[in-house]
């Protein structure tokens, strides 16, 4: 029986720390890149929860019309769909319309104005946008065009 020749050295199959690291280096791009991409989906899935909340406050704020004969003044604002108001104009009818008004996906209350900037015969809803800063221009408006 012959013995293998000690100089001879065979090397086992794998991979070495270099190729290791590129393969990471390569995951960890790969994944950056769609936490970006899912950051920006997230951003436009609360820009819709902001029109969805526009519709539903808005269709309160005309039944609240229609019981009462106008909408809430600015300083009485959206709480006077949950809480009846105490300053004047008193409402006529007033009825609880909302048991809570929502947050905006910020998680800050929504801003109210009537008569509003665009349309002064309608109200407008306004949410302060992803800065959370009111009268920035990512300020979201019931009364603009996106």
């Amino acid at each position: 029986m012959k013995r293998p020749s000690t100089t001879k050295r065979r090397y086992r199959a794998g991979f070495s720390l270099l190729e290791m690291v590129i393969v990471l280096g390569i995951i960890a791009v790969i994944i950056g890149g769609a936490i970006s991409v899912m950051g920006r989906v997230g951003d436009g899935a609360k820009r819709t929860r902001v029109s969805g909340d526009f519709q539903a406050v808005g269709a309160a704020l005309r039944m609240y019309q229609t019981n009462n004969g106008r909408y809430p003044t600015t300083s009485q604002g959206l709480d006077a769909l949950v809480n009846k108001p105490s300053g004047t104009p008193v409402p006529k009818r007033w009825v609880k319309l909302m048991d809570e008004v929502p947050l905006d996906p910020w998680q800050e209350p929504y801003g109210y104005k009537f008569p509003g900037t665009h349309d002064p015969t309608t109200f407008e809803i306004i949410s302060k946008g992803p800065d959370m800063t009111e009268g920035t221009e990512d300020d979201i408006s019931s009364q603009k065009d996106e």
